[in-house]
């Protein structure tokens, strides 16, 4: 018999939906929204691609951001598919909170899902947790803690560096709801495969404080991250995204310093594609999640020349997550309508350079 759940799901083909000023040349998939029954909370997400082709999506689920019950969720899009699947739990405590989910397949096929436990009532209490599938993220392990000290998060994706180790993203957040402390930082950590051992990097500080580093290796020894900054979340002049550098593969890294680029204390994205050229994703406003802009790099970092909107207009693009898949097109999947909406957006990279 087909669930509730399967009967909606299977509305939902996978069609370029015009969202409110959407551009030329971008499409845009609406995956899921409050319809799906597992809470109209749904934000942020993650997105890989598998080593069949799938498009796999990991989310938080539930009431609300700080309401008991949530849990992290996955939807699959098999290869030549139309139909995302029925989201199924990925991990969930039966005591605590859980959110912000990353998915990521390495190479070798092993794919990596990271996730927030958030014992109180911040997210300035949170651990690091992890699971691992080897069968095409059809059945994980078990729970394994990443971090054991309070307030550290994960919400960025992690990367493969050219000496055969993994770097994550995390980050430690202070404050409270709705206010980033100034003590905010963002930090690495780096997987040793022979040892299966995570390690810390030193820690990035700035003026404003700064969270959720989203990092490319430019070449053996050189790295740049971006990061969302610190503060409030009112419209402010000196909003502005954070960026770190590391010359020595990715072990330590440079104090934040604040960019061109405004911030309205919002995730970004920041990707390297097959061509070189290096992506950025933000919202190019001070007070508000949109537009959503792309700007691209073709000398390494130096300069952002192409830029262009992929989502406008009176809406929330937020949480950018961005992936260049086998068929070169790049893929950033998106929350939406007061976060119960989770998109696509679809390009080619030449859109930028139009």
């Amino acid at each position: 018999m087909r669930t509730a759940l399967g009967i909606i799901l299977s509305a939902l083909t996978v069609f370029p939906a015009v969202l409110c000023g959407q551009p030329t040349g971008v499409s845009v998939e609406r995956v899921m929204g409050p319809e799906v029954p597992t809470g109209r909370y749904k934000h942020p997400a993650s997105i890989t691609e598998l080593d069949n082709g799938d498009l796999y999506i990991a989310y938080y689920g539930g009431d609300g951001e700080y309401r008991p019950g949530t849990a992290v969720y996955g939807t699959r899009l098999a290869q030549g598919g139309s139909k995302w699947s029925d989201p199924v739990v990925l991990a969930k405590d039966p005591f605590y909170s859980v959110g912000n989910g990353v998915v990521w397949q390495a190479p070798g096929g092993v794919v990596w899902l990271f996730y927030v436990i958030r014992p109180g009532a911040t997210w300035s209490t949170s651990r690091i947790a992890a699971k691992i599938s080897t069968d095409g993220a059809h059945t994980w392990s078990d729970s394994s803690i990443v971090t054991f000290e309070e307030g550290l998060m994960v919400r960025s994706q992690p990367i493969a560096l050219l000496d055969g180790g993994y770097l994550l993203p995390v980050y430690r957040e202070t404050g409270e709801p709705n206010f980033v402390g100034a003590d905010t930082c963002s930090l690495f950590l780096r997987f040793d495969l022979e040892t299966k051992k995570w390690t810390e990097t030193n820690r990035v500080y700035s003026r404003l404080g700064n969270l959720q580093a989203s990092v490319a290796q430019v070449d053996e020894n050189y790295l740049i991250a971006y990061c969302r900054r610190g503060a409030d979340y009112k419209a402010r002049t000196d909003g502005f995204m954070v960026r770190t550098e590391s010359r020595d593969g990715g072990k330590t890294w440079s104090e934040g310093q604040e960019t061109e680029f405004p911030n309205p204390n919002a995730a970004v994205d920041f990707i390297k594609l097959r061509s070189g050229n290096l992506l950025l994703i933000y919202n190019d406003s001070m007070s508000s999640r949109t537009p959503l802009t792309a700007a691209l790099s073709t000398d390494n970092g130096k300069t952002f020349a192409h830029r262009k909107n992929i989502g406008e207009g009176k809406n929330s693009f937020a949480y950018p997550y961005a992936i260049q898949t086998r068929d070169g097109k790049i893929r950033v999947v998106y929350t939406s309508d007061q976060r119960s909406v989770i998109n696509v957006a679809v390009f080619e990279e030449s859109l930028l350079l139009d």
